[in-house]
């Protein structure tokens, strides 16, 4: 069954600000001839990774409210220098704007059941996904998204 993971995207305003980010880190590993992988480093390792592992994305929390997702390929544990466990978010790279849902602060991350998971902007109706992310923020603040 498949499970998602959700996490703040900290220091981020808008879907475009984590777009041009993920670009940016992309751009810099293929330069240095590293792999051209999307990850995310993370203390906990999620234990139900199989799970999540099945068609599983990682949500991202913007400004206070599930805004897109990026599809979780692996997920692969290490060991810090300092002997810190930690864990590789490993991403697709192409982010998904999904339907605007609020969610309060928290630290680290959160499993999110798929019953749970907002749709995808592509998936909600004719225009929806058109209209610039402001509009749909000021929508969904008054009800009317």
């Amino acid at each position: 069954m498949t499970l998602h993971l959700i996490k703040l995207c900290v220091g981020v305003d808008t879907i475009s600000d984590l777009e041009e980010w993920i670009e940016r880190r992309l751009r810099e590993k293929r330069r240095k001839k590293q792999p051209a992988e999307h990850i995310h480093t993370t203390r906990m390792m999620p234990t139900r990774k199989d799970e999540l592992l099945d068609g599983g994305s990682l949500y991202w929390v913007i400004r206070g409210e599930i805004a897109c997702r990026e599809r979780l390929l692996d997920i692969r544990p290490f060991v810090d220098k300092e002997g810190v466990k930690r864990c590789r978010l490993v991403m697709d790279g192409k982010v998904v704007p999904v339907l605007p849902n609020p969610r309060g602060p928290f630290q680290g991350w959160r499993y999110l059941p798929a019953k749970e998971a907002p749709a995808d902007l592509s998936k909600s109706g004719k225009g929806v996904a058109q209209l610039p992310e402001k509009l749909r923020r000021e929508l969904r603040e008054l009800g009317l998204l």
